[in-house]
């Protein structure tokens, strides 16, 4: 019980492997869980062959009911919940029109309905242990409407407003909710995916370099608290000149590296 715990969504490869990999050795209790049992084996016996501590379980973040079982499994096994991750995602590009609505609808309930059940599920637990944190994985493509990535940047902006209205909601009960925005990473997510953007912008980021700052940033508890947090040269640059530069520059800018 005095081991802390986090909990990770999509924990069996790409940021949630990475991110479980480096919380564990730091001396974290890791849950693990995903929809690929293989690959939370494997993740899970990494952490344990380097001497750290793991817990798995399959579970689909577009079941609320998943959630609860899960998170009642892990509370009654720990007593302590002190990081929820929400990094379970998925994402399909291409033309908006030419794709069916159970297309646009799996991308709704894996990456935005995902966190709102997750998040609520989650709360007695993180209410009750001190300092809880909550990462919701959001996505530099939100910052401005991406052409052929438009209900992926559209759920991603779902869960900017939700981590801040979240985050100011639950101030009272000393739970902090931020949002992590790294551009694309180089994981099976964006295998295969090749837009205006992924050609203008390249796929520079790496799985372990979100994973590191997102333990970075679980650390800084400072006084100024921060909500949103870019990973990343390209989204930094990115975030600043949308929050700086008038509407028109942000969308020839978007339009430019997008092609479109």
């Amino acid at each position: 019980m005095s081991k802390p715990t986090v909990f990770i969504t999509g924990a069996a490869a790409g940021i949630g492997r990475a991110t479980a990999l480096r919380f564990a050795k730091e001396g974290y209790l890791v849950g693990l869980y995903d929809v690929d049992e293989p690959g939370l084996r494997k993740v899970r016996d990494e952490i344990t062959t380097a001497g750290g501590s793991a817990y798995a379980g399959l579970m689909n973040v577009a079941d609320p009911k998943n959630w609860q079982s899960a998170l009642d499994d892990f509370w009654t096994a720990h007593q302590r919940l002190d990081i929820l991750i929400n990094n379970a995602g998925v994402l399909t590009a291409g033309p908006f029109e030419e794709m069916d609505p159970s297309v646009h609808l799996r991308m709704i309930d894996i990456n935005f309905a995902g966190v709102v059940y997750g998040t609520r599920a989650a709360f007695p637990y993180l209410r009750d242990t001190e300092g809880a944190q909550v990462v919701n994985l959001c996505s530099a493509s939100a910052i401005y409407g991406q052409p052929e990535l438009a209900t992926y940047g559209a759920t991603k902006a779902a869960v900017k407003s939700i981590t801040e209205a979240l985050d100011l909601e639950w101030r009272k009960h000393n739970i902090r909710v931020i949002a992590m925005w790294p551009l694309f990473v180089q994981t099976a997510m964006v295998d295969g995916v090749e837009t205006g953007s992924t050609k203008s912008l390249g796929i520079r980021l790496t799985a372990e370099d979100v994973g590191n700052e997102i333990w970075s940033v679980t650390r800084n508890r400072s006084w100024l608290p921060g909500v949103h947090y870019a990973v990343g040269i390209q989204a930094k640059a990115l975030a600043i000149a949308a929050k700086y530069s008038p509407d028109f520059v942000v969308r020839t800018i978007n339009r430019v590296l997008t092609r479109s």
